[in-house]
């Protein structure tokens, strides 16, 4: 028997017969538009489904919490949960299983709940790949700077390898991750040149492109994650943060010229495949396009 400890009570099990519950575990989430997502698509199929709010910091938990919350999920009754910062790679030790993506990039952002059984996928990075293509389908891919080298890093990352990037620059305040991200992918995208540095200062210099994998623009670590001076209007810019949409970053790289893509791509593509994993049916990608920007 699960005793609910006095943190989490708040989770409610499914109020009617049908219900599918699904949620969302991370730090300052308050304002994220996947439950609405979610929801008005389950709607729009006739599925009844309540998407709830797992605030680490709301509920007064970190990380180190994370395996009692994940045990007191699933024994309410959730058919899964997405996962985001600061949990996507903490997550992992917990899971029964990962999908091969999920594998492959070291990180997590949905869990499916299914018999007793913890499994972990990984729908960010062909949610950041969607987003790119439709918004930055002719960037030039010569040298991409990368900001933030963690769980949702590692998805960009992959993506924008399998996009063509010829060189990659990652970069982190704990320069051994970023390390360890490029060592991971050297082996798979043999054609590339990735590297690992401690500052963007040095690699934007060159740099056809940057991205934004850091928390730094979500609603609770507002401002920049580099020096505004840095920027330019050559470069293209995308922002993996969606909320809040218009980050320091994509207004400041609006206001130079920059090509610039908002995070909401990738937070709607992403949720498409969750949608897909979560409940079994194929969503409508454009009517969630519409439901995220409604």
């Amino acid at each position: 028997m699960v005793h609910l400890s006095p943190a989490v009570t708040a989770i409610k099990p499914a109020t009617s017969t049908g219900q599918t519950l699904l949620g969302l575990i991370g730090e300052g989430i308050g304002p994220s538009r996947t439950p609405r997502l979610h929801m008005q698509e389950g709607q729009a199929q006739g599925l009844n489904i309540r998407y709830d709010l797992f605030d680490l910091h709301e509920r007064n938990l970190s990380v180190a919490d994370l395996p009692r919350l994940l045990t007191e999920i699933e024994a309410a009754g959730y058919a899964g949960v997405n996962v985001t910062h600061p949990c996507k790679q903490a997550i992992i030790p917990l899971l029964s299983e990962l999908s091969p993506d999920a594998r492959a990039l070291g990180a997590v952002n949905t869990v499916l709940f299914r018999a007793g059984r913890r499994i972990g996928h990984n729908t960010d990075w062909s949610g950041f790949s969607e987003s790119f293509r439709r918004r930055l389908g002719d960037a030039d891919m010569a040298h991409a700077v990368q900001i933030g080298a963690g769980g949702a890093g590692s998805a960009v990352a992959y993506a924008l390898l399998k996009l063509g990037a010829k060189k990659l620059t990652l970069i982190d305040a704990d320069l051994s991750r970023a390390e360890a991200l490029a060592a991971r992918y050297a082996p798979l995208f043999p054609g590339a040149i990735i590297e690992a540095a401690l500052t963007p200062d040095a690699p934007l210099r060159n740099a056809t492109g940057l991205v934004n994998c850091t928390p730094m623009g979500m609603a609770a670590h507002p401002g920049l994650p580099l020096a505004a001076e840095l920027l330019r209007p050559s470069l293209w810019v995308a922002e993996i943060v969606y909320f809040p949409l218009e980050t320091a970053l994509v207004q400041a790289a609006r206001a130079l010229g920059c090509k610039v893509s908002d995070g909401g791509g990738m937070a709607v593509f992403q949720a498409v495949a969750a949608f897909r994993l979560f409940t079994g049916h194929e969503p409508d990608a454009e009517r969630m396009l519409a439901s995220f920007a409604g």
